[in-house]
């Protein structure tokens, strides 16, 4: 393949040899240019953690560009997560996480964030507004991350119940592929792990995949209701 562009040039650049198999595409985009490109290449389209409806108004739009194209796709969400045992303790920690970042600090980031082309980023700032008040922007869904960092900037905050029924509700909408993380990241993973993961099987929302290996079933293979798959970042 050859390429000239304003940014780089390729000549005859080759590929000896093709992963086999493909790795699944996955992209994220809200802005008008990005919904056709994942329409027309990818595998999954994946979003920022907004509110339910939000999200619902995006997967349509996304599933009627897939449609023209006649193609298929999944979809997925970006998103933190502060479960604890009571939602007292996950709003507590949730709480601590900004203890320490100065309005000072905040005016800063947000100031270099608002300088960002990027529609995402611009519907993250549009959750909270810079303001520290106001931060539960739908049940269980708090913008306080995107107080102090940019990219995806929500979290579900609650307990591992309050947190499971709110990833029920996005995977009814129609989304299938959760990427999750949380602070500290490991520590986070237990809790999630230990946690929410028992009552989404109870829900038939996933199923461990070496108990699907054991049982015959394809590791991709996926229900009429979602099975859901979780990835930590």
């Amino acid at each position: 393949m050859s390429f000239t562009g304003d940014h780089f040039r390729i000549e005859e650049a080759t590929i000896p040899r093709k992963p086999d198999p493909l790795p699944p595409l996955y992209f994220g985009g809200s802005s008008p240019p990005a919904g056709p490109v994942a329409a027309d290449h990818c595998d999954v389209s994946l979003t920022w953690g907004e509110p339910p409806q939000a999200v619902a108004e995006k997967l349509s739009w996304m599933r009627g560009l897939v449609a023209e194209r006649k193609r298929q796709m999944r979809y997925g969400i970006r998103l933190h997560v502060i479960t604890r045992d009571t939602a007292e303790e996950a709003w507590e920690a949730a709480d601590k996480m900004l203890a320490g970042v100065s309005d000072e600090t905040i005016a800063r980031v947000q100031a270099n964030l608002r300088r960002s082309e990027s529609e995402g980023q611009r519907r993250m700032l549009d959750l909270h507004g810079g303001s520290t008040r106001d931060l539960v922007v739908a049940p269980n869904l708090w913008a306080g991350v995107g107080l102090a960092r940019g990219g995806a900037g929500t979290a579900l905050v609650g307990s591992h119940r309050e947190v499971a029924d709110r990833i029920e509700e996005y995977a009814d909408l129609g989304l299938s592929e959760f990427v999750l993380s949380g602070y500290p990241h490991l520590e986070e993973a237990y809790w999630f792990g230990e946690g929410v993961m028992p009552l989404l099987a109870q829900r038939g929302l996933w199923t461990h995949p070496l108990d699907r290996v054991a049982a015959g079933d394809p590791a991709e293979r996926r229900t009429e209701r979602s099975q859901v798959p979780f990835a930590a970042a």
